[in-house]
């Protein structure tokens, strides 16, 4: 089940809030938590168990970690931080990277072991980085224990953030969990916020992901420089809009039950430098890697050589993290690459520079990055990047201008709406005509995007969701 679906739409979040709200506060955990199984078991039920299994792991070493603090037992808390890390590394690396790894032990030493071919528990990616974050916290002294195992559980599977985050961090929610509060503004809030996203991915990220879906099924080898980059814009705006779309999404719907989860995204395409970008894209993830990896292995306080290998531990994980596949290998590496050149001398030069020109830097580097995290095999990723710049052997034909006219609109529109200028302006108006009539207009746009989206989905067959897979 995905949130932009009618079956969540119309059935599922009507049914569930409903439930919540006329649901006593103190059982409303072991509501979210049900749901939240139930939101989860319609799309792998088998895999259900797995989750269940996360939690009591982690619930149990949070305690443990808590008991041994507390009694002076510092290696006994550390080796059952460990235990925990371990468990939810081994379940991360058996389903997502055991058939990735025998393939290539195959490919190397000419054997025949087979592989598994499970599918991807969905969400694993998030709730064991989610998980592992828990007892890592209340080890530093960063959160206290969880002692309701309802409570830890309802953390665990939140279906807000369930499937593809944003990673929220215990420390970020924990008197959240037992101590919220509902009201009228933060359910509003998180109305507004929800439609917002809706458009995001049901308007924008479709449409965008129906041209990139058309370019990417042709010949590369013919495959002229305009349709290319038409092609793998069109894959940059829909995976913002799908990504940040389902964020803005998830956060809306932690507002409606009383929930602030952190921003996910503060319009990366705005960005002068590939470190600002990694500031400003999936932020709930580079703050994870951030607290649990870049920090712990000494950050940039030992030394520039050990930061240089900090960078580098950091994107090879980032990489692996999004997939078993060694173009999301290349992919972390190409950017961890790029950091390290601009810690180097580059960023210095750029802040020197005129703004258009760190602009065009960036988006021409994030741009190719995106071929290497579209395309799953090697060779179409360098067939592609060629007809690019041009080993295709011409710069447009017929289907180049077709495209380019009948969707010229669109992505003027795509364009815009990556950037806060839309946002500005509608603040600006506010304070022109005051908030009422700004509220009227608000309200009649939400309405307007709800209805064509709704009208979108009942017809239309194309609704993919691109971070399902990690």
């Amino acid at each position: 089940m995905v949130f932009s679906s009618l079956l969540f739409l119309f059935r599922y979040l009507p049914a569930v809030l409903l439930l919540y709200f006329i649901c006593p506060k103190k059982l409303r955990n072991l509501l979210l938590f049900i749901v939240s199984l139930i939101f989860y078991a319609w799309g792998e039920p088998i895999y259900v168990g797995i989750m269940l299994f996360s939690t009591v792991v982690d619930y149990t070493h949070g305690l443990l970690v808590a008991r041994f603090k507390n009694s002076g037992r510092i290696r006994a808390a550390k080796c059952t931080v460990a235990s925990s890390m371990i468990i939810n590394l081994a379940l991360l690396g058996f389903f997502k990277y055991y058939d990735f790894i025998i393939g290539n032990i195959n490919s190397i030493a000419g054997l025949a072991i087979p592989t598994l071919g499970l599918a991807l528990p969905i969400g694993i990616s998030f709730y064991t980085f989610q998980t592992m974050s828990y007892t890592i916290d209340v080890y530093r002294g960063d959160a206290e224990p969880q002692k309701n195992i309802i409570s830890f559980g309802a953390y665990v599977a939140l279906f807000p953030q369930l499937i593809a985050g944003p990673i929220v961090q215990y420390k970020t929610v924990a008197e959240q969990l037992n101590n919220r509060t509902e009201n009228f503004d933060k359910f509003g809030y998180g109305v507004n916020r929800f439609v917002t996203g809706l458009g995001k991915k049901v308007l924008l990220a479709n449409s965008a992901g129906l041209i990139w879906d058309t370019v990417n099924a042709m010949n590369l080898d013919s495959l002229p420089v305009m349709t290319a980059w038409i092609g793998i814009i069109a894959y940059t705006f829909q995976i913002y809009f799908d990504f940040s779309g389902y964020s803005d999404m998830a956060i809306g719907l932690g507002s409606m039950l009383g929930f602030k989860f952190l921003e996910n995204f503060d319009y990366p395409y705005m960005s002068k430098s590939i470190t600002e970008f990694w500031r400003r894209w999936h932020i709930s993830l580079g703050s994870w890697f951030r607290d649990y990896v870049y920090i712990p292995l000494g950050g940039n306080r030992k030394g520039f050589a050990k930061q240089i290998r900090n960078i580098c531990v950091v994107w090879l994980l980032t990489g692996l993290w999004h997939g078993a596949n060694w173009t999301f290998v290349l992919w972390g590496v190409y950017f961890g690459v790029i950091l390290i050149i601009e810690k180097l001398f580059l960023l210095k030069l750029l802040k020197k520079a005129p703004a258009i020109v760190g602009h065009i830097y960036t988006m021409l580097l994030v741009v190719v990055s995106w071929v290497i995290f579209a395309i799953d095999e090697l060779p179409r990723v360098i067939s592609y990047i060629g007809a690019m710049f041009g080993s295709g052997g011409s710069l447009f034909d017929q289907t180049s201008l077709y495209m380019l006219t009948t969707n010229a609109i669109l992505l003027v529109i795509l364009a815009i709406a990556a950037t806060p200028y839309p946002k500005q302006i509608a603040q600006k108006l506010t304070s022109r005509i005051g908030d009422k009539p700004t509220a009227l207009v608000q309200n009649m746009a939400f309405c307007a995007i709800i209805f064509i989206s709704v009208a979108y989905l009942v017809d239309a067959s194309y609704n993919p969701f691109l971070y399902f897979r990690f």
